[in-house]
């Protein structure tokens, strides 16, 4: 009776300690850290991963993940230091480091975080002008850090990177945006075409001048010009004419003026006096004399 007592009392006490084992052992993984309150009161220091033993009903173990949280930061959309109005949203990357302060000193750090992301950004947007979000974004991801890691670092949190993902435009300023590329596209093309034009017109004065003094090299580029137009198999075949040879064929072309021929002279008949000598002589007296000199 007594040895079956024993035994009873044996079972009984062994059924409890498995049962407060199994409710004193904690497992804490890698990649977390164990927080012991003991009522209420964090007690000791913060617990590695591992086995970790505790007092049922008295104590309670808060497990932190230290991993590196991806949060994104909703789009937000306001209005630049241009007056121009954007959304843009981004991603934060943090981790804890402080698991006891990131579980007293905050309520609940993720959602903590993300208020500070998106109150920081829409400060960024504010002081920021469209040129410096669509080409200047290193320098406002690391303005977007600094804001966002001032207050997390009091609450035992470290904001390891900010980007910016996407800012999003208005159809009228993506309209105005593509005309002012546009523009700037083709005045450079206008004036890649103008330098162009101005080197080609340097060497072609070059070869005229050179050509001038052998006119038989205008020749032979002619006739360079006839053998690649003629090897294109063209059934038409243009032919250029100087300039000069029209001239020279307008000119023989002209009727030559017919010269006055020259009347003979009559033997044995005077003369005809001209009129303008008949006009110099004297004229007589009404009375037959001769006119007074």
């Amino acid at each position: 009776m007594v040895e079956d007592l024993v035994v009873t009392l044996a079972a009984a006490a062994g059924s409890a300690g498995v049962v407060y084992l199994a409710m004193a052992a904690r497992v804490v993984k890698q990649y977390e850290r164990g927080v012991l309150f003991r009522l209420g009161r964090v007690a000791g220091e913060v617990r590695p991963p591992g086995l970790n033993l505790i007092i049922p009903f008295v104590d309670r173990l808060q497990k932190v993940n230290m991993q590196i949280v991806t949060m994104p930061i909703p789009a937000q959309e306001g209005i630049t230091r241009d007056n121009v109005t954007v959304r843009v949203d981004a991603v934060v990357y943090f981790r804890v480091v402080d698991a006891s302060s990131a579980l007293i000193k905050v309520e609940d750090y993720k959602f903590a975080v993300s208020q500070m992301a998106q109150t920081s950004l829409r400060s960024i947007i504010g002081k920021s002008d469209l040129d410096d979000l669509l080409s200047n974004r290193e320098k406002l991801n690391q303005g977007l850090e600094l804001m966002i890691d001032s207050p997390a670092v009091g609450w035992g949190i470290q904001v390891d990177r900010v980007e910016i993902k996407d800012v999003s435009l208005p159809d009228t300023m993506k309209r105005s945006m593509a005309r002012q590329a546009e523009a700037d596209r083709e005045r450079r093309a206008r004036i890649i075409n103008a330098d162009a034009e101005l080197q080609a017109s340097k060497k072609l004065a070059e070869a005229a001048q050179q050509m001038s003094g052998t006119p038989a090299a205008l020749q032979l580029r002619l006739l360079q010009t006839v053998m690649a137009v003629a090897a294109e198999k063209n059934s038409t075949l243009v032919l250029p004419i100087p300039v000069e040879l029209l001239h020279f064929l307008e000119r023989g072309g002209q009727p030559a003026l017919p010269e006055k021929p020259e009347m003979p002279e009559m033997p044995g008949k005077p003369e005809k006096p001209d009129k303008d000598e008949q006009d110099q002589e004297p004229a007589a007296h009404t009375d037959g004399g001769p006119h007074p000199g």
